[in-house]
């Protein structure tokens, strides 16, 4: 019996060691040689403390749709041409791609699609004389997939992109079908965030249409012809102005094939002016090498979402997949333009549903009234424990300090997200600990009443109580896990307070309180119990 209380009160000491060293960061900075050796880590503090921002995004299902019918219309338009299906038109008619042929082109036509465009089904076809007219649609099952798809893809560009901008804990997830909800605790600049997160980041590079752009003539282009807005700006009075400017509307190049932008500051061929280098893949090299070399002379594009940054001239062929993007950054945009082009493209734009910004300030009087609420619900427990079951009491109350610093320490050594639901399960968690102790003592005092010895009554009522502060935790973690799994945010922050607490309070309650016991019955061998 000595060895085994031994080993369990180094067990117990072990665990209240590591976890006061996990918790130390919170209360002080280790400094000096300490630091070197003392985790850094403070427990991570939700949106509802820390202040933030909460997001909820809406993904742009019609432009969503729009963009996916425009890049197979134009693949389907540079199959036709490659496997020399002659064909009068081609156009986009809602979610569908009309192509007019001649009849005698129907099978090639057919074929073509049967063999490249697999997914692409035949809808309606309209005969108007020796011409043809094909409906190509998308399946319904083709349409959730992609919609699905998107959703996934805007979430992990998300993702990827406040990773870079080092928000540290934030809530990315789905809600809905289409939408994304998204909580950055801590952001101090929510105006730029909101720009990070909501910009599409679609580049492409396209030639610049010099002839309508000399004619200055906007109202009657050629259908392969549009008109953006060119950006620039003052680089002494930072003004930021924009004039049209007439491009072709076939992209030669997108950010798709891109592997890594940097904001580049000065160089050789742009003096001290702030850009961004971007470098593209194998195939990103291939095609910019081949559309420098086509095209030297002629200015080339660089359209992020419908906005012209730069033209310039291709002066020679362009090798090794390297370029750069001009505009009269500040050393801010630079760098935000630089991580959403390494994060890569949204799928489709996204509209801000909800917006709300949480300050520091009400963060912090959240975090004082439900540490105060804590510490009151602890108080009144620590004095009702003390009142009703006397010196058993005070051995459930040291039970229930032990459960608590367990408990910030596992939540710091985890790196966990403290909310202020989560300060709710704390106190929760306070309560189940007094709710075991409770049912312990009431069973030892009826084996007390039954007339057996002290001994007897501790190990009767520890082993009947057993089985009942079991149940109720096992229900409890699996309610916890349940809420961990399908809640969000500050949900998520009550399931994992709850569950560590309740692993945390069987260890305590009935393993932490037993051994004192034990030691007590075993150095001092009382006849009575103060119970």
């Amino acid at each position: 019996m000595i060895k085994s209380l031994k080993l369990r009160f180094i067990l117990i000491f072990v665990f209240l060691v590591v976890s006061i060293i996990y918790c130390l960061p919170n209360v002080v900075e280790p400094e000096g040689v300490w630091k070197k050796y003392l985790p850094s880590d403070k427990i991570h503090l939700g949106l509802d403390l820390k202040g933030g921002m909460h997001l909820l995004l809406e993904l742009d299902m019609t432009k969503l749709m729009d963009n996916v019918v425009d890049r197979k219309l134009n693949s389907l338009k540079d199959a036709m041409i490659s496997d020399g299906v002659r064909f009068l038109g081609i156009d986009k008619k809602g979610g569908s791609i009309v192509v007019t042929v001649r009849g005698d082109q129907k099978e090639k036509l057919f074929n073509l699609v049967g063999n490249k465009f697999p997914n692409l089904k035949a809808g309606s076809t309209k005969p108007d004389g020796d011409l043809l007219s094909v409906d190509l649609l998308l399946p319904e099952t083709e349409l959730a997939s992609i919609k699905e798809n998107a959703v996934n893809q805007a979430l992990e560009t998300i993702r990827n992109r406040i990773d870079q901008f080092g928000v540290s804990e934030p809530v990315i997830v789905k809600q809905g079908d289409n939408q994304l909800l998204v909580q950055l605790p801590g952001v101090k600049d929510p105006q730029r965030a909101l720009e990070l997160i909501g910009r599409t980041a679609q580049l492409e590079f396209k030639l610049v249409d010099e002839d309508a752009s000399s004619r200055g003539d906007t109202a009657a282009l050629p259908r392969e012809d549009e008109v953006l807005n060119m950006r620039s700006k003052n680089r002494e009075t930072g003004i930021v102005t924009t004039a049209p400017i007439v491009l072709k509307k076939q992209a030669l190049l997108t950010g798709e094939l891109l592997t890594d932008a940097r904001v580049n500051v000065g160089g050789r061929d742009i003096g001290s002016e702030i850009s961004v280098s971007i470098e593209f893949d194998a195939e990103g090299a291939r095609l910019f090498d081949k559309v420098t070399a086509e095209n030297v002379g002629k200015r080339l594009a660089i359209v992020l979402d419908n906005t012209v940054y730069s033209a310039p001239q291709i002066r020679e062929r362009i090798s090794g997949g390297k370029a750069q993007i001009t505009g009269g950054f500040s050393v801010e945009e630079a760098k935000d333009l630089a991580i959403v082009l390494r994060a890569g493209a949204l799928p489709a734009p996204v509209k801000v549903v909800q917006n709300i910004t949480i300050g520091p300030t009400l963060g912090q009087d959240s975090i004082n009234k439900g540490v105060l609420a804590t510490l009151l619900a602890g108080i009144l427990v620590i004095i009702f424990m003390i009142v009703y079951y006397r010196f058993s009491g005070v051995i459930a109350n040291v039970a229930l300090v032990l459960n608590l610093v367990y408990l910030l320490g596992v939540f710091s050594a985890f790196k966990a997200t403290m909310t202020l639901p989560g300060i709710a399960g704390i106190a929760l968690t306070i309560g189940m600990g007094v709710d075991s102790n409770v049912l312990i003592f009431e069973r030892i005092r009826e084996e007390l009443r039954l007339g057996k010895t002290v001994r007897a009554a501790v190990d009767g009522g520890y082993a009947k109580a057993w089985v009942a502060i079991f149940d109720s935790h096992i229900t409890t973690l699996i309610t916890a896990a349940v809420l961990f799994i399908f809640g969000t945010g500050p949900i998520k922050g009550f399931a994992i307070t709850l569950i560590f607490g309740m692993i945390i309070n069987l260890f305590t309650a009935v393993f932490g309180s037993k051994s004192i016991f034990d030691w007590i019955l075993s150095k001092y061998k009382p006849r009575t119990l103060s119970i």
